[in-house]
């Protein structure tokens, strides 16, 4: 089944406690492509500057993602410069270059149009509304969000979550949309304002999933090592998308399956800067893992 993503491509400059990485490959829609990938084609539409290197184009072509929807705009691409301490929990933002972002504005090209499956990445809910409205009804529309849009599009967010099926967000962004103080009240409360569905990570502690008719929580895959937490969301909700895609189904058991592996693909994404460690795996790797942790999280 198609999948169609909407969403940045950056270049990032990251400090952690295990090193720097310099003007690396970034953004939302190009972690959430590349984790997707896994488990099909995927669509991808978005906005790069002339000085998008070609190396990274190929990278995400020969991964049979399609760049039909990539539009180059004059000057330069995005960049995001960040700083992860202690937990690396919560990135510190040094810097923020929208460059060609800044009056960029989606277009969905007539041949992704019928994409039965629709990921809004993080951007302001009125360029995600406006995705909305060029692709055919009755897809599945899944959104992300940031606390900058809940706190300056509080409007514009709250008609956009009544035409989405579903929603991702973190745990702290959970309880800025909802006003609960605990993230099971926030999560039902979420649920009366649109989506079926809403999707709340909790980082290194997981991630709960909500629905009228079902809750499940599953852990973060563990590890020894986390160098770069950049990007690990954005490849939970692709594993996740990917996942679905994939099955054509969206019942239970698939959520479920899908959160499964949403975890193992964001597992891999923190173990090295950029696509680094992601790079260096195929599916086998990723079907090891999600046994493994199938494994973990079995009763006695």
């Amino acid at each position: 089944m198609s999948l169609l993503v909407v969403g940045t491509l950056a270049y990032d400059t990251i400090e952690t406690p295990a090193g720097r990485a310099e003007e690396v490959l970034g953004g939302a829609a190009t972690y959430f492509s590349y984790a997707a990938s896994f488990f099909g084609p995927v669509r991808l539409v978005g906005v790069v500057g002339e000085d998008f290197r070609k190396e990274d184009r190929a990278l995400l072509a020969d991964r049979g993602v399609d760049l039909a929807g990539i539009s180059v705009a004059k000057g330069k691409s995005f960049r995001w410069s960040g700083r992860y301490e202690g937990d690396m929990n919560v990135a510190q933002t040094l810097d923020t270059q929208l460059n060609v972002l800044e009056q960029y504005r989606p277009k969905v090209p007539a041949s992704f149009r019928d994409s039965r499956f629709v990921f809004l990445a993080n951007s302001p809910p009125a360029i995600q509304e406006s995705v909305i409205d060029q692709v055919a009804p009755g897809a599945l529309v899944v959104m992300d969000t940031m606390n900058l849009w809940i706190d300056t599009a509080r409007a514009d967010l709250a008609r956009l979550l009544r035409r989405v099926d579903a929603l991702f967000l973190n745990d702290q962004e959970a309880r800025m949309v909802s006003g609960e103080p605990t993230l099971i009240r926030a999560g039902r409360a979420i649920l009366t304002l649109g989506p079926k569905v809403v999707i709340v990570k909790k980082g290194e502690h997981g991630a709960f999933l909500f629905s009228k008719d079902f809750f499940y929580a599953i852990p973060a895959y563990p590890l020894e090592v986390v160098t770069d937490p950049t990007g690990a969301g954005d490849t939970f909700a692709g594993g996740v998308m990917g996942y679905l895609a994939h099955a054509g189904k969206v019942d239970e058991a698939h959520w479920k399956r899908a959160m499964l592996y949403g975890s193992v693909i964001a597992s891999f994404t923190v173990e090295a800067f950029s696509l680094g460690r992601l790079r260096r795996i195929g599916r086998e790797e990723v079907d090891a893992r999600f046994r493994d942790l199938l494994r973990f999280t079995a009763p006695p």
